[in-house]
């Protein structure tokens, strides 16, 4: 096989550059309607997409590469990726699209995967997907008359998800008497981000709620959370949420203007799981690059952490595999498996917003036992030499973590997307921190 298509959260590129033209689009959606098929019966796929511009040629080009291998295609419109990985269950669908770029720039656009469970596609499935596509082995699938598939949208696809984030909420508990800052990021979740948290009762103020095709995540949204803080700050609301482009990152601001990432909220939701005595094996999944301050937070109460390669979609593949209910990333990821099979920030939110009315507690209460660690980042440019292997990062990480004699964590890892080699340094002491990530990123550069 060529360069691998699929990166760690499906495709993703530049919109009417390859990979992400309409012509790769619909032989994309040519493979995948041949891998999702089992079997002679009439197959069904669902595309969902966020409020990019490109997402209108690429849903079209998908559609037609469904539909010229017999499959039929559901349109939701804009709808965030885990209301798409809800209703392709609801309705029983045999896989589903998101078409988005998740945080990234208007310019920039992605297709991830999800197979029948509601789930993102594994390796081995992307892989067949594109061996398909490069063999043209595809092509000799071409159903002709009304074996041709069809395609219709769906009108009330806002609804369900509302009703079905809604329905996570706990019975009989509502929001009257909280005022909240609703930042959509001029994304996906514009629509059901503030009509959901408002039929729970709060007063909502919302902002990034009027997307233009060309304003997601600009200047908003879960990866610049400023103008959310600020207006909660400004409006003397108790608190804040801000999403990102497709609706599966969150961040928090509380009443006093603290920003709460991934690992913040992570902390929330599993000590109020543990002091429930709910949280199985008492562990949390996250991946090698959380903050040090989650285990902290939760150690007290016995919790742990299990760390994963980056990527919520291997979160979701360990959580699966051990049984555990909560996990997510320092981005804002939060799985919360009881809910949904994807990272559901509107969800998310709305477990923290219960916790807040349970415990008769402002966020800020809630989340002072979470610290974070000091980290340090620098990216060492591979300038066209090959990337050094892992055995060699592995046995440098070792050395370092050895001379902070447990007082600190560290990752060294080749960036999946760029040629360079990412290098992060937790400890206690930040200045410490800032050295070692200077040190280490010579000695990677002189590798």
């Amino acid at each position: 096989m060529a360069e691998r298509l699929f990166g760690t959260d499906g495709i993703r590129g530049r919109a009417n550059l390859f990979p992400m033209t309409a012509e790769q689009a619909l032989q994309v959606g040519r493979a995948a309607g041949r891998v999702f098929r089992n079997g002679e019966k009439r197959h069904t796929i669902l595309i969902g997409k966020d409020t990019r511009r490109s997402c209108y040629m690429l849903e079209n080009a998908l559609t037609a590469g469904f539909c010229s291998v017999g499959v039929n295609v559901l349109l939701t419109g804009p709808l965030p990726t885990p209301g798409v990985s809800y209703i392709m269950r609801s309705l029983r669908c045999d896989g589903a699209v998101m078409i988005s770029a998740s945080h990234n720039a208007y310019d920039d656009n992605g297709i991830k995967l999800f197979g029948p469970d509601g789930y993102k596609i594994a390796d081995e499935t992307e892989d067949e997907i594109q061996r398909l596509i490069e063999t043209r082995e595809v092509d000799k699938l071409r159903p002709t008359g009304d074996a041709i598939g069809t395609a219709r949208r769906i009108d009330d696809a806002v609804g369900r998800y509302i009703e079905f984030a809604k329905a996570s909420f706990p019975k009989g508990m509502r929001l009257d008497g909280l005022k909240i800052v609703v930042d959509c990021s001029n994304g996906a979740t514009y629509k059901v981000g503030p009509n959901t948290i408002a039929e729970l009762g709060a007063e909502v103020i919302p902002i990034g709620d009027r997307p233009n095709g060309l304003n997601i995540n600009d200047g908003v949204g879960s990866v610049y959370p400023e103008e959310m803080r600020a207006r909660v700050i400004r409006e003397r609301a108790d608190l804040g949420i801000a999403f990102d482009g497709d609706g599966d990152r969150l961040v928090m601001a509380d009443g006093n203007g603290r920003l709460l990432d991934g690992n913040a909220l992570l902390a929330v939701l599993a000590i109020d799981k543990l002091e429930r005595e709910e949280l199985p094996k008492q562990t949390v999944a996250t991946t090698i690059m959380a903050n040090g301050g989650l285990e902290k937070a939760i150690a007290p109460l016995g919790g742990k952490v299990l760390r994963t390669k980056v990527g919520d979609r291997y979160v979701v593949e360990a959580m699966r595999e051990h049984g555990y209910v909560i996990g997510g990333e320092s981005s804002g990821h939060v799985v919360l498996l009881e809910h949904n099979t994807t990272g559901d920030a509107l969800i998310a939110a709305l477990q923290v917003l219960a916790i807040i009315i349970r415990k008769e507690q402002p966020l800020a209460a809630l989340a002072h036992v979470y610290q974070e660690m000091p980290e340090s980042h620098q990216k060492v440019p591979l300038h066209g030499k090959r990337k050094p292997t892992q055995k060699q990062l592995d046995a440098l990480c070792q050395e370092a973590e050895v001379s902070m004699q447990g007082k600190g964590r560290v990752v060294i890892r080749p960036s999946g997307t760029e040629p360079i080699v990412r290098v992060m340094v937790q400890h206690d002491e930040l200045r410490t921190a800032e050295r070692l990530t200077k040190q280490l990123a010579e000695k990677v550069a002189s590798m």
